[in-house]
């Protein structure tokens, strides 16, 4: 007897559509298992005798096996299938979570004078889940400033230099914000202030990353990250809606573009003045 609520075929819908790109499960790449939403890189891949499957590692260390099924997989979002690399090709080298090339057993550098600032915690704990490898080789501190109502002020008393660059990222750097007003402050030369243009740094996060569709409009005069909360149905509770956030982040690639290039561009700006002392 056939359910009259469900059609005979009962493979779930990822499976069912046209053919997905092909793309080699090289070690490194970042995927997520298209039926548990499992996240991680690519560890590597084997023959069984149930068939080809591929090792994930998330964020945590904690690693998965899965079976290369056809459309089994979400690249950037969309399906793809993986496939085995092609025998004899060279390894693919480690990419940090910023896309640079890693460099095993690397350790973590003296501390430049230089210094970027941010606007809050969780704007500092997204850069150092993406760029926390790169910064640490560069010697460069990231510090959260709870707003930069005060950011005059805040420049002046670093006393920035050629050698001691200070660079600043600002939620919200748009024309006439009040934020474009108070970076127009500060004119030091060693100095660069850079911003994206999200109310929030959680918008920085692509949607696609956390699995809905866009971040919500909020009213005018509502808190911003209550009423996403709200409009999302999530608890509210913003600090468990951000590590729910941050813990979806896995690489550059779940970030927005009009993040990406202000924060390499701050990190360029505070590497240029010399060696690390």
């Amino acid at each position: 007897m056939r359910s009259r609520d469900y059609g005979p075929d009962l493979t779930p819908p990822w499976k069912r559509s046209a053919p997905a790109p092909e793309v080699p499960a090289e070690p490194g790449l970042v995927v997520e298992e298209a039926g548990t939403g499992y996240c991680g890189a690519v560890i590597g891949c084997e023959k069984t005798a149930q068939g080809p499957v591929v090792t994930l590692e998330d964020r945590f260390g904690k690693r998965r096996v899965f079976p290369l099924e056809p459309r089994g997989f979400l690249l950037e979002g969309k399906p793809v299938t993986l496939t085995l690399p092609r025998a004899g090709r060279p390894a693919a080298p480690a990419r940090t979570a910023s896309g640079s090339v890693a460099v095993p057993g690397a350790r973590a550098r003296v501390a430049r004078a230089g210094r970027i600032y941010v606007e809050g915690r969780h704007d500092a704990e997204l850069v150092e889940k993406v760029w926390g490898d790169d910064l640490r080789i560069e010697g460069v501190v990231v510090e959260y400033l709870e707003g930069v109502d005060d950011l005059p002020a805040i420049v002046r008393e670093f006393g920035p230099t050629e050698r001691a660059r200070l660079g600043v990222l600002v939620d919200h750097l748009v024309p006439g914000s009040k934020e474009s007003r108070i970076a127009a402050q500060v004119t030091d030369e060693n100095v660069l202030i850079v911003g994206h243009p999200f109310v929030d740094i959680w918008q920085a996060v692509k949607p696609s990353a956390l699995s809905i569709p866009a971040w919500p409009t909020v009213p005018r005069g509502r808190d911003w990250k209550q009423g996403v909360c709200a409009a999302l149905g999530w608890p509210a509770n913003t600090g468990a809606a951000w590590r729910h956030i941050l813990g979806r982040v896995t690489s550059y690639r779940d970030l927005e573009p009009a993040l990406l290039g202000p924060v390499e561009h701050l990190i360029d700006h505070v590497t240029v003045g010399g060696p690390v002392p």
